[in-house]
Order: C-alpha cells, then sequence, then structure tokens
C-alpha cells in the first residue's frame, strides 16, 4: 500500500527547510507545494510499466520529509520526479527511428527550475504548450501550480501519451485543461500559444535546423508576448532581435517577445 502523509502543516515545515539556495521566496514556496503534493498522492497509473522503482523512491522521500536534512529531502524528491518524468520511454521502432533521425532527447526530465520559476509568466487565459512532451508531466506540473486556460502537449509516441493521460487523471486536472496532440513534432506550430517549454526537440541540423527556421518564422509572425522557456537551448540564433532573453543559467534559457507594453522580470 502507497506511504501517504496527510498533514495541513507539511508544505509549512518543508517550506522551512528549504534554504536560499533552492530558490526565490516564492520558487521555495511552490516546491514546498510540490512536494507537498507528491508526498500526499497515492502511487500513479502504470499501464505501460514505466515506473518500476516508484515505491521505493516515495519511501525514501517521505522518510527525508520527516526529517530536517534539506539536502537530502530536495535530492530524494528530485529522485521521484524524475522517476514519474519517465526514463524508458516506450516508443514503437518506428517512433524511435524517427526521433533518432532529428536528434531528439528520450525523455529527459528538464528539471524543477522552469516549472518553480514560470509563475509570473502563465496568467488564467494563458495557453502553453509543450514540444515533444513524453508522458506530459513537465507541461502538467505547469497547469497544476499555476492553473490556466490550456496546456497543449505535443508527443510523438502514442503510447506515452496514454501514460500521460493516466498521469492527468492521477495529477486531478480536468479534460478540457490539457490536450494531447500525438504526431511529429517537426509539423507541430506555436501559433496562437503564449508560453512555450522546449527541451532541445531536434537538433538544429538537416531537418531540425528546418523546424527551428519555420518556428522562428512562425513566433515572428505572432501578435502575442509570447514567453518561451527553453532547455539545452537551440532555438537562441534563429530568434531575431524581436526576443530578449531575460534569463539564461547554461541550462534554462528563457525569452520574451518585445512589445511596446511588457516589461521583462528578471528571474
Amino acid at each position: 500500500m502507497a506511504t501517504c502523509i496527510k498533514s495541513d502543516s507539511l508544505a509549512d515545515k518543508l517550506f522551512g527547510l528549504l534554504s536560499d539556495e533552492q530558490g526565490s521566496l516564492e520558487e521555495r514556496r511552490k516546491l514546498a507545494e510540490l512536494m507537498d503534493l507528491f508526498a500526499r498522492l497515492p502511487a500513479p497509473p502504470d499501464p505501460f510499466g514505466l515506473f518500476p522503482d516508484y515505491q521505493v523512491l516515495k519511501d525514501k522521500f517521505i522518510a527525508a520529509t520527516r526529517g530536517n536534512d534539506a539536502e537530502r529531502l530536495e535530492e530524494s524528491f528530485l529522485s521521484l520526479y524524475c522517476h514519474i518524468h519517465g526514463h524508458e520511454a516506450p516508443y514503437t521502432q518506428q517512433e524511435r527511428k524517427r526521433v533518432d533521425q532529428v536528434g531528439g532527447y528520450w525523455c529527459h526530465a528538464g528539471g524543477l527550475s522552469p516549472v518553480l520559476k514560470a509563475g509570473p509568466y502563465i496568467r488564467p487565459e494563458t495557453v502553453s504548450a509543450d514540444f515533444g512532451a513524453g508522458n506530459g508531466l513537465q507541461g502538467m506540473l505547469f497547469q497544476k501550480l499555476y492553473p490556466h486556460k490550456l496546456t497543449i502537449q505535443f508527443e510523438i509516441s502514442s503510447r506515452m501519451v496514454e501514460a500521460g493521460k493516466c498521469l492527468q487523471e492521477w495529477l486531478e486536472l480536468p479534460q478540457d485543461r490539457v490536450e494531447w496532440v500525438v504526431g511529429d513534432v517537426l509539423d507541430a506550430s506555436p501559433e496562437g500559444i503564449d508560453f512555450i517549454y522546449l527541451y532541445r526537440p531536434v537538433k538544429p541540423v538537416g531537418e531540425g535546423r528546418r523546424f527551428y527556421v519555420k518556428f522562428a518564422a512562425e513566433l515572428e509572425k505572432s501578435k502575442k508576448p509570447v514567453v518561451i522557456f527553453s532547455i539545452a537551448d537551440c532555438l537562441r540564433e534563429f530568434l531575431s532581435d524581436h526576443f530578449e532573453v531575460f534569463y539564461s543559467d547554461g541550462h534554462l534559457t528563457c525569452f520574451q517577445k518585445k512589445t511596446a507594453t511588457n516589461s521583462i522580470k528578471i528571474l
């Protein structure tokens, strides 16, 4: 039976353990909120056997929440998060061949930093999207922490999407808040999207380069003050000077399209 903590004060306790090294005050609050959520959730549905070590990792995390070691707490939570994010993706042979052809990453976890830093850029009316979403955990955490109009998940693997839909129910996200699109990310468009999350969906060579050229051109035409959170960024060289980098740490690069009215908030 899944270990589960039920305490209204858990998030407050965890917040008190986190240090300035874990981010700004608001980021630490969101991290404590996310930890509290994962502590209370039961084991996720697992139709494809993607989470074989879930219970072991969950128990280690729960043990850490009962102690006072902030480093142990963060490490155990990151291990649990990465496991649920999915390391072993159930791609078909054809899907794997296509992802290899364009140099996509195999479901590497993008980390908690983008999730925790996204709050100021996601509003109730925002349409967000993850291009190359895997099981969609990252996009759904944006939706869970910052409820907004719609999260669109672009993913080539139909079975990853099925696994993601199970996680959507696990996270108790309404069906109309998440749209799943099964298809090649090279065919996906950023049109109509306000907040974009990318974890290097393809390499910027060959077909992949054409993806970035097309993607940047469509962003250029957008009249929205779009925000882009890009991991292992390959997009920057294709964007015009209408886009400004307002944060970069070597892992996460954040862009915002300049308009007459928007102001860049430095993270």
